[in-house]
């Protein structure tokens, strides 16, 4: 097949591959959050992911979004108020997305696939605000890659447990007995309500990795 006989969508998806990875080759490390693009600026949950993706850029990591309003808006704005880059994913869609302007990398996509692609390869950790069908999509992405160890073990954090605490017990109390995961998957979510103690996580297990990759490796800047 020669590329003139190539359907659109598969020299597009090759196209945003490549735009991307120009752009996003040295924003490691970094932590993408997900939520919802309806949550307004004047809602708890939003003012909640400033604070927290403010903490998490002052400590180093670099933040993603899906580079949108909402949560993606608030995680954008926190970044951009601290020390790391400020970075959007966005997505073409009909309605509800529109870039946000605290975004210091601002990617456009047109397909899902290379899109949450990007959100995989370039973070070390994965927050989940309170979101919709998209945020549920992107978390059992990541969680789907790394129970089949596709991809290396990495924090999924659900932020908010009087959002998320029903998934979890769901997971637990329906799926574990009928034998459609196994024990310890379960444990690949975390439900937390605070930020410090989130942050804390992503830097330990930032450090972990950090030095199992670079034995000398002084990991002691991502200490809070």
């Amino acid at each position: 097949m020669t590329k003139e006989e190539q359907p659109a969508y598969f020299t597009e998806t090759i196209d945003e591959f490549t735009a991307a990875e120009e752009q996003l080759v040295h924003i490691r490390p970094a932590v993408s959050i997900f939520g919802s693009a309806r949550i307004q600026p004047n809602h708890p949950v939003y003012q909640q992911c400033q604070h927290l993706a403010e903490l998490l850029s002052n400590t180093g990591f670099n933040i993603i979004s899906g580079g949108g309003p909402g949560i993606m808006e608030a995680a954008n704005k926190g970044a951009k108020a601290g020390r790391g880059r400020s970075v959007g994913l966005n997505i073409e869609l009909p309605h509800e997305q529109f870039a946000n302007p605290y975004q210091d990398i601002s990617l456009n996509f047109k397909h899902f696939f290379s899109r949450k692609y990007m959100f995989i390869r370039h973070s070390i950790a994965f927050i989940a605000m309170p979101g919709g069908f998209g945020t549920l999509d992107e978390v059992s992405e990541v969680l789907t890659l790394i129970q089949t160890k596709k991809m290396p073990p990495a924090p999924i954090i659900l932020f908010g447990s009087h959002f998320w605490t029903g998934l979890k017990e769901w997971l637990h109390n329906v799926m574990l007995p009928e034998k459609l995961i196994s024990p310890n998957d379960t444990d690949l979510l975390q439900v937390m309500d605070n930020p410090q103690e989130i942050v804390q996580t992503i830097c330990q297990h930032y450090q972990q990795i950090a030095s199992m990759q670079d034995p000398q490796c002084e990991c002691g800047k991502w200490r809070i």
